[in-house]
């Protein structure tokens, strides 16, 4: 009976400190896990410092190495998509390079998923990162569960296994504006869940800047909830009402005591408060435009410069 194969993929992007030490954790965790064929994939999203060249190390001295170098860096969505694409094992586990996440949960993930789960997340119990992004993150996640027409779970990270049949799942859908987590959780299938601590970063800075998670965010709430419009014709239809009643009101006033309510600065007000309204409804309405010129160009979400070591046929 043949061994079956885990594919695992390493996604980076300015990590030249991290990329060997993330390399032997590897190494020495799936060593000790029997029964199994590991293939390890490093994903370089277009790094600008030596990271390649770590990548291109360790190649030279393990064949079951296989790197991937965009041409460009196109985002974190495409570093995981690209792992996807590029792992042909029978079950695939995504991994950050940034060392933040405990590779010693990976028999865990390998446990629950031949047990029977077709998804194994990561959810972290407990969290090393900053407090204020701490809450930014659990806020978000909270807010998400609540408005999204699937169920994403709070504090789930990347890090998790997918059997071969998610994989296909995810990869077949031909969206260009992706939210991985999103995604995942829209095709289904059975999920349990494997709870760890997340650590301080190993080495170097996180290339995460609050702009980078403002449009992370951006891409889950208008890929995979409607609430903003839906909120569009709630708040339209409750100012109708309120437009209504104000204009009885005036009138019933205007006939009791004259004109009590000074024109110029009701009129100032209304033109300020409305015409915020509508260039906010807008702006709701032009990113949804926006997710649909994206899927129309329907260009590839990332593009490989160059491939080293052993690809399957």
């Amino acid at each position: 009976m043949s061994k079956k194969l885990i594919s695992i993929f390493v996604p980076c992007y300015n990590e030249e400190e991290n990329v060997s030490f993330a390399y032997q954790s590897l190494i020495k965790t799936t060593r000790a896990i029997k029964n199994y064929v590991f293939e390890y994939i490093f994903i370089d999203n277009g790094s600008t410092d030596e990271t390649q060249k770590e990548i291109e190390k360790i190649i030279a001295k393990d064949k079951r190495i296989i790197g991937v170098f965009l041409s460009r860096n196109f985002g974190p969505e495409a570093s995981a998509q690209a792992g996807f694409d590029y792992a042909k094992g029978d079950a695939v586990i995504g991994f950050p390079c940034d060392m933040q996440e405990p590779v010693n949960v990976m028999p865990k993930f390998i446990n629950k998923w031949e047990e029977g789960y077709d998804t194994v997340l990561g959810i972290y119990s407990k969290s090393e990162d900053p407090i204020f992004m701490k809450f930014l993150r659990k806020s978000f996640y909270g807010i998400m569960k609540t408005i999204s027409n699937v169920d994403i779970p709070i504090n789930s990270s990347g890090y998790g296994i997918y059997s071969r049949k998610v994989v296909d799942a995810m990869m077949s859908l031909p969206e260009k504006y992706r939210f991985v987590r999103g995604i995942r959780a829209w095709v289904g299938f059975s999920t349990s869940f494997v709870e760890y601590e997340r650590k301080k970063r190993k080495f170097g800075h996180s290339s995460y800047t609050f702009m980078s998670y403002f449009r992370h965010a951006e891409r889950s709430v208008f890929g995979f909830s409607y609430l903003p419009l839906d909120f569009l014709i709630y708040f339209g239809f409750l100012f109708v009402i309120l437009s209504f009643l104000f204009i009885i009101g005036y009138i019933f006033l205007y006939f009791l005591f004259g004109n009590p309510i000074l024109g110029g600065v009701t009129i100032l007000v209304a033109i300020v408060f409305f015409g915020g309204v509508n260039l906010l409804g807008l702006s709701i309405i032009g990113k949804y435009i926006q997710v649909i010129v994206e899927e129309t160009k329907d260009r590839p979400n990332y593009i490989v410069e160059r491939t080293l070591g052993r690809l399957h046929e």
